[in-house]
């Protein structure tokens, strides 16, 4: 994967920036509205780079390494790395999932297995969550979206890594986050275990990553998904 230059990035700047410019005039460029959204894009990349830096401490740590070894792989101490990356991630438990949720979780950690990949992406997330009727299905069908086709869509996202099977596979910062809004829908709607469409819901509300995509290429809304429908749902599912 080839980064972006410098030019790159000035470009993908004025062309977010469509206060800057206006056709015919002669005016010199907008050249603090310019800045704004400048400063904006490279948040977005430092995020991202954090994201990344964090999911490899998370393997490092889960594998047995050091905090002293870490900081030497990142340039700085040991109490600084401990500083930045010292709160734990929170673990969710099969106690914390509904039973449609635990089965779905073992078409997940079977598609990381099979392609030999050492992270849990939204990719393997939404296709154990689509592997089989529940919950997440049912929202998929209610909103007019064919829950096959964002099946095979996000299995021909899935790539064959290099990695050795592992007891422990470590989830990325996007799956952890999609993970959290689901445990706080679920709360929102009066449950105490996580379901399938709260986990939809949450890989579609974070936005970023390679669920996210499928969706929202699909044409799912999670806005358009009322607490109402998935109440619905859910006793939709229990009555199977």
């Amino acid at each position: 994967m080839a980064l972006p230059d410098l030019d790159d990035l000035i470009a993908e700047v004025d062309r977010r920036c469509d206060t800057a410019h206006r056709p015919g005039s002669r005016e010199q460029p907008d050249r603090l509205a310019l800045l704004t959204v400048a400063a904006q894009l490279a948040g977005q990349l430092q995020a991202l780079a954090d994201d990344l830096v964090e999911d490899y401490v998370e393997h490092c740590r889960m594998h047995g390494n050091s905090w002293t070894d870490i900081g030497t792989a990142l340039g700085v101490t040991r109490q600084a790395v401990q500083q930045r990356f010292h709160a734990p991630h929170k673990r969710y438990s099969p106690e914390t999932m509904a039973d449609e949720l635990r089965q779905a979780m073992t078409h997940v950690k079977q598609a990381a297995v099979q392609h030999r990949n050492n992270y849990i992406g939204t990719e393997h997330l939404l296709w154990g969550l689509t592997a089989e009727d529940n919950s997440a299905t049912l929202l998929l069908q209610a909103a007019g979206v064919s829950p096959e086709t964002v099946h095979r869509s996000v299995g021909a996202r899935l790539r064959m890594g290099a990695s050795q099977a592992a007891e422990r596979i470590a989830w990325t910062p996007y799956s952890r986050k999609a993970i959290s809004l689901a445990e706080a829908r679920s709360g929102e709607n009066g449950s105490d275990r996580i379901a399938c469409d709260d986990l939809l819901i949450g890989l579609a509300q974070v936005g970023r990553g390679v669920a996210a995509d499928v969706l929202a290429g699909a044409g799912f809304d999670p806005a358009a998904r009322s607490a109402g429908q998935s109440a619905a749902l859910k006793a939709t599912v229990a009555d199977v």
